[in-house]
């Protein structure tokens, strides 16, 4: 390569001479180039977006915790079932931490010694039968018809409330559970409105039409009477439906002029329906 420098007052005028090989390689580089593009893009767009699994999250002014779905479902039962028998949500409290203790919100049928269900209870000491026991909304019934009985139980440490009830070897293990309890019966029970959000992949497999006549009936079971009578009645209703979307095939739950979809890029709930509807719309 030469340069050239030409007086001042003069344009500078530059002579760039390149070799055959410099040449070449330029080429070779260029091809590269334009070839691994080519095969990322291919690729790329073979590679699907990965679409998540299914999860829920609670979000209230305490804080935020993940759930999966059937473990949202529980919560929704026991605050339903709290609901009908019109208890405080102190009992819902107390409920979350020792099934969350017991179970981790789970409705399983296994456990220690004869212990199953969602609060590990016992056919051997009068609870129930087994079927009876892995029957969410029985055992939950059963575990409040305990729960009452307690002295003072709404004023007395949630562990002792607990206690009482389960008669566990390990009894002080329930309270560790109680903040993340309270913020779960904070949503569930409807205080707190569109706090419960939850996402499944509906294009995964097909999915049935929503079965919401069986849907009905099971939350009757929970609930009693399903007609909302108050706004915070209606946000549990609401976040009952929420929280069995998967399960029911639901791609929409509105209430109160707002509105849950089953859109991973949407977080919680919009705006959206009808402001005032003392109805749960569902799709």
């Amino acid at each position: 390569m030469a340069t050239e420098l030409i007086r001042p007052g003069r344009f500078f005028r530059v002579h760039l001479r390149f070799s055959r090989g410099v040449i070449t390689i330029a080429i070779i580089v260029v091809v590269l180039a334009v070839g691994v593009s080519v095969g990322l893009y291919q690729l790329l767009k073979r590679t699907p977006l990965r679409v998540p699994e299914a999860y829920c999250s609670v979000t209230t002014p305490d804080g935020v915790l993940s759930l999966l779905p059937h473990q949202a479902q529980i919560a929704a039962t026991i605050a339903a079932v709290a609901a009908r028998r019109k208890l405080p949500e102190r009992a819902v409290v107390i409920a979350y931490a020792t099934a969350m203790q017991e179970s981790k919100l789970e409705n399983v049928g296994y456990g220690d010694r004869d212990s199953v269900g969602v609060f590990q209870q016992r056919e051997s000491q009068g609870w129930g039968t087994k079927k009876q026991l892995m029957d969410p909304v029985y055992a939950t019934n059963k575990f409040f018809a305990a729960l009452v009985k307690v002295k003072n139980y709404r004023k007395i440490p949630l562990a002792e409330a607990a206690q009482a009830v389960q008669r566990s070897a390990g009894g002080y293990a329930y309270a560790p559970h109680e903040s993340d309890a309270k913020l779960l019966a904070a949503a569930f029970t409807g205080r707190v409105p569109q706090s419960v959000h939850c996402f499944y992949p509906s294009d995964k497999t097909p999915a049935p039409q929503p079965r919401t006549a069986e849907a009905r009936k099971q939350l009757a079971r929970a609930l009693g009477s399903t007609a909302i009578t108050t706004t915070k009645r209606g946000w549990l209703v609401a976040a009952w439906w929420v929280a069995h979307a998967e399960k029911y095939a639901l791609s929409r739950v509105q209430y109160s002029g707002a509105t849950w979809s089953n859109n991973v890029e949407l977080e919680g709930w919009q705006k959206g329906g009808q402001a005032g509807n003392r109805q749960v719309e569902l799709a």
